[in-house]
């Protein structure tokens, strides 16, 4: 009795952890989607709008879906409450929020480089800045998408797969 149990307790435990895996490669084009969006929408406030950033971060923070939403509440609180530069509650935001993420160390990167000279150029050198990052996402979001579309599936079939070959091996 606690056999049959017991095998279908583990097969459903390998499969649900390949459902994670798979949700990783579902979300990180998403986000990264997402990310495009809001920092669009950071360069319009800013650039445009001479909208000040913790201001703007603050709209985003209500505008966006999880887990952005956190970065630029988190963001926006740091400039209200910290005496430190923007860059160093750039990062702070970032390193924060980033287990939330389906993101990786490429994007990271990306944004660790783009909150470096956030604030520092003027308003045509941040647009170019922006730009710049944004075409750096958005060559990652294509990689993600591919990554998505070969491995999505892969992660399901084989969570549910090891289960199996678990349960025989045991047996």
């Amino acid at each position: 009795m606690l056999k049959p149990i017991g095998a279908i307790l583990i097969i459903l435990t390998t499969t649900w952890m390949g459902f994670i895996v798979s949700k990783q490669y579902s979300d990180r084009p998403k986000q990264l989607r997402q990310l495009r969006s809001a920092l669009q929408s950071l360069e319009a406030e800013i650039v445009y709008g001479l909208t000040p950033i913790q201001l703007a971060a603050e709209h985003l923070a209500t505008q966006l879906p999880k887990p952005l939403s956190i970065f630029f509440k988190t963001l926006s609180d740091a400039l209200v409450d910290s005496k430190d530069n923007l860059q160093a509650v750039w990062e702070n935001s970032i390193h924060s929020f980033w287990p939330n993420t389906a993101l990786k160390k490429n994007e990271k990167e990306i944004l660790l480089q783009f909150g470096a000279t956030l604030g520092k150029q003027d308003s045509e050198n941040q647009t170019k800045q922006i730009q710049l990052t944004l075409a750096h996402l958005e060559r990652e979001e294509k990689e993600a998408r591919v990554a998505q579309t070969k491995y999505e599936k892969m992660s399901k079939s084989l969570g549910f797969l090891s289960g199996i070959l678990i349960v025989l091996l045991l047996i």
